[in-house]
């Protein structure tokens, strides 16, 4: 069984009425192999919720950490999370194979009157964007791919394998660059990380550049340094 994992500002009622996230699930129905389990009316940090599952007491030991705001296109997608992690430890959708000193985002290499995104070769999956499912595709490189660092819009991961390397997000990052570290930790830890073909629409494009963004940009890089 996979557990999705999210957080969402919502109540219960408006969450399951309206949220992408929640209408996707409610299509997957058919699919048993799936529980959902939501922080609802929350004001925590994304890497708290995610910490409370991976260390939750659950016979459920695939988590996907997912945002409230994506479309799950994918009616296979158990099936293909499944096939991913037997080839990878942490799975994304998108991804950057390489990383640079003070790269500001999984497909930036740095900041200077605008995000500058790395060469095409270096990154691996895709992802669509729009307000409804199905949204226009993003395709940024082959996949699968292993990686340095995968978007948090959708991660996925089994959680015995992170409770057995130590493997949790920093409740330091609480909405930005909580990803990013977690893809560090897994790697230093011997994890292998990677993107799979996976089907999203996602309706936002990101906060980057942000105050808050900023602040978790500045105090990412105190934490690791380069």
């Amino acid at each position: 069984m996979l557990e999705f994992v999210s957080a969402t500002r919502m109540t219960r009622d408006d969450f399951w009425e309206k949220a992408a996230l929640a209408l996707s699930l409610k299509r997957m129905e058919s699919d048993e192999r799936w529980v959902p389990r939501v922080a609802f009316e929350n004001a925590r940090g994304l890497p708290e919720v995610f910490n409370e599952r991976i260390h939750a007491e659950s016979e459920h030991d695939i988590l996907a950490f997912v945002h409230d705001d994506i479309w799950l296109d994918d009616f296979f997608l158990v099936d293909h999370v499944l096939e991913a992690l037997d080839e990878f430890h942490v799975v994304g959708v998108a991804g950057n194979t390489r990383r640079v000193p003070r790269q500001p985002t999984w497909a930036h290499t740095r900041i200077t009157d605008k995000f500058e995104w790395d060469d095409l070769s270096n990154l691996s999956g895709g992802i669509a964007h729009g307000e409804k499912a199905w949204g226009f595709v993003n395709r940024f490189g082959e996949t699968p791919a292993e990686c340095e660092l995968v978007d948090g819009v959708f991660m996925a991961a089994r959680r015995s394998t992170l409770l057995e390397h130590g493997v949790l997000f920093d409740p330091s990052f609480r909405f930005h660059f909580y990803d990013l570290d977690f893809c560090r930790t897994a790697r230093s830890r011997g994890l292998r990380v990677g993107t799979w073909p996976i089907a999203l629409t996602h309706q936002s494009m990101g906060g980057y550049g942000s105050d808050a963004w900023r602040e978790g940009y500045e105090k990412y890089f105190a934490k690791w340094k380069d």
